[in-house]
């Protein structure tokens, strides 16, 4: 499938003189979904508005479905759906009324049907005549995603989609989404839940300052960045490391416990090493572990390396 999205040397600056984006520049497939993480006021959130037409850039350019989002607005706009971070809703109104009146703004025939399908696939078929203001937080975003699926959207933008959810809820979510992904809709997501994106992404884009620092598949970047701890139980514990294996950097968190961590894309990690030298010395190894860096610990090491 080819692109959907094409944001080219995308900017946006504020009469203040803030860049909240710097030359942007990405291209997303449709069916795919992509996460944008970043610190708060790192440019997502920006991006995001300026594709669903909320905000004027000041430079470049973005097509959706092959459609200029500022000169052929109308025809861009109809294949967005958006759920913002905000929860707005019509206090008094009945979800299933809300989700109904949000298709028609976009011009779509009515379809009870269609619109029975998100509702139960969301899990608020049973509030369907509930007035909005009687729904918990979790549920009261559900309908959020619920009216930006009104009008069957081929790009689907979630900012801060699970942002006050519960864990199962959230679990719930993620799963609307897979079924959304298997359809061919196209989803970006923002969220500072990175077990969300390493769960969920095909890719992941690092924003900070307004640039887009850079947009990698997520098991490759995990590959690329992503680092190893080996963890070795002793038998007897230790009141010292030997001076050598700390200097290849083995640390003694505690009498009983190493951590040693290595690059698994290096030729020799020197576990088989480590390990040999320990039995020389006749300290006896009871468990060893592995754990891999996680998507936070690689995002932290990409935001840290640019701010320096």
């Amino acid at each position: 499938m080819g692109a959907i999205i094409e944001i080219d040397h995308l900017s946006k600056q504020y009469g203040s003189g803030t860049k909240a984006l710097d030359d942007v520049s990405l291209t997303i497939d449709e069916g795919e979904i992509i996460a944008l993480l970043g610190p708060n006021g790192a440019g997502k959130t920006t991006m995001i508005s300026i594709i669903c037409g909320l905000v004027v850039p000041t430079g470049g350019t973005v097509r959706v479905g092959g459609h200029d989002i500022r000169t052929d607005w109308r025809a861009a706009r109809k294949l967005i759906g958006l759920v913002p971070q905000e929860i707005a809703l019509e206090p008094f109104e009945k979800v299933i009324n809300c989700v109904r009146f949000t298709r028609g703004l976009y011009g779509m025939p009515p379809d009870d049907a269609y619109i029975e399908r998100i509702l139960r696939a969301l899990a608020l078929w049973d509030k369907r005549d509930a007035a909005t203001r009687e729904l918990s937080g979790g549920m009261k975003r559900r309908v959020l995603i619920a009216k930006a699926l009104s009008h069957q959207p081929k790009v689907l933008f979630l900012d801060e989609p699970t942002a006050g959810v519960d864990v199962a809820l959230r679990r719930e979510m993620w799963q609307v989404v897979g079924d959304l992904r298997r359809e061919g809709v196209t989803i970006i997501l923002t969220t500072h839940y990175l077990e969300e994106a390493e769960e969920m992404a095909d890719r992941v884009g690092v924003i900070a300052k307004g640039q887009l620092l850079l947009v990698r598949p997520t098991a490759e970047l995990m590959g690329e960045f992503g680092k190893k701890t080996l963890n070795i139980e002793l038998d007897a514990p230790l009141e010292a490391i030997p001076d050598d294996l700390a200097d290849r950097g083995v640390v003694l968190t505690d009498g009983r416990h190493l951590r040693y961590d290595y690059d698994t894309r290096a030729e020799r990690t020197g576990i088989a090493r480590l390990l040999g030298d320990l039995a020389s010395r006749g300290i006896t190894v009871r468990d060893v572990s592995t754990r891999q860096s996680s998507l936070e610990e690689v995002f932290l090491s990409l935001v840290s390396e640019d701010a320096a």
